[in-house]
């Protein structure tokens, strides 16, 4: 499975007192060797149940880290990629066993981490009061939430879209579908709505659903079950809730002109290759769609930015960041993409690969 997937390195640390098992999926650490800081790579944590088959874990893990990497390239971050699985309990933060041994074997493999699925966002900060500056993305961090950077960069990356298409970056009077009003989905609905486009929106929330039509009173949002999302017809689909809608069999029944949104990874494939497959299926019926890491970087360059600045990141520096980021390599990815007639999709997958791999062999 490492060979497949050109992983460097698992790097398992035990803790049997505590029933604690921690697997760092290094995937590639090339783009981190030479950056002068004790870091090398950059990827989340995320707890797994101590009962689950561990084989299922390290391929959840791998995938991700794999997935990591790509993603630091997008962001253009000099940081390897990896994602850290742990198989244990639910952490007690007043642990401090438990919390200082997360930290020492995050600081083990040289990785600044974020938490993840299964553990709170308050482990880094605990971590950074008694152990590390190795986590990122605590509620006492300097930005906050990276929900709202995560919708500004994809706003962006939607407008080169509808560049590419209509011959300008406006959505005023374009309809517009979300599928998923949470931490990305609202405020990437707000923005698109304060540009004058019609919205067509969903959540499996009833009362997420009616904290934004009410606050927004008066726009043009109408509201559809979570079912009947993928049917609606609109120039612009941006989901932003869970992976794996888009498959071979409700493709040749979309109604989109432009699919880009903030959810990981729409495309429900099992392998690099399947997903290259879809984008081309939905390039035959002429939906224009770029993979979702090469634009939903907002998280990742949140994390560096708190890595290197600690106290001194600032918010407002990082939105330009990430807004001038992701228009710039999406307008360059779809538009080099249409000129070597492939999909944004499959290259976005081979300038990474370029990046990662050079020219060297499996």
């Amino acid at each position: 499975m490492m060979r497949k997937g050109r992983h460097i390195l698992l790097d398992c640390y035990d803790h049997e007192r505590l029933d604690i098992r921690f697997v760092n999926h290094i995937h590639s650490d090339r783009r981190g060797v030479n950056n002068r800081r004790s870091s090398l790579v950059m990827g989340g944590i995320r707890r797994h149940e101590t009962d689950e088959a561990e084989i299922d874990v390290f391929i959840d893990g791998m995938n991700l880290g794999r997935g990591m990497t790509f993603k630091n390239v997008a962001a253009g971050l000099p940081m390897g990629g990896c994602k850290t699985t742990v198989q244990m309990k639910p952490v007690d933060l007043e642990d401090l066993d438990q919390v200082g041994f997360l930290a020492f074997a995050t600081d083990r493999t040289r990785n600044t981490a974020g938490p993840d699925m299964g553990f709170p966002p308050e482990l880094a900060d605990a971590v950074n009061e008694h152990f590390s500056l190795h986590f990122v993305g605590g509620p006492k961090g300097p930005l906050g939430p990276t929900g709202t950077p995560t919708a500004h960069g994809v706003h962006m990356a939607v407008r080169q879209g509808a560049r590419l298409l209509w011959g300008s970056e406006s959505l005023a009077g374009k309809t517009i579908a979300v599928q998923g009003l949470g931490a990305v989905g609202s405020p990437l609905a707000s923005a698109y709505l304060a540009e004058g486009a019609r919205l067509i929106v969903c959540d499996r929330d009833a009362a997420t659903i009616e904290r934004f039509v009410a606050a927004h009173q008066g726009a043009l949002v109408r509201v559809v079950s979570p079912d009947q999302i993928l049917g609606v017809e609109a120039e612009i689909f941006s989901p932003a809730a869970g992976g794996g809608i888009l498959t071979g069999d409700n493709i040749p029944t979309l109604r989109f002109k432009l699919i880009m949104g903030g959810a990981n990874n729409v495309l429900r494939a099992s392998s690099q290759e399947e997903e290259i497959e879809l984008a081309e299926q939905l390039a035959e019926r002429g939906i224009l769609y770029q993979i979702d890491w090469w634009h939903n970087i907002a998280g990742v360059m949140a994390g560096y930015e708190e890595y290197v600045l600690q106290r001194e990141a600032d918010l407002g520096r990082l939105l330009e960041k990430v807004g001038r980021r992701c228009a710039d390599s999406t307008w360059e990815n779809l538009n080099e993409a249409r000129r070597e007639q492939i999909t944004p999709t499959e290259r976005a997958y081979r300038v990474a690969e370029r990046e990662v791999y050079g020219g060297q062999e499996l």
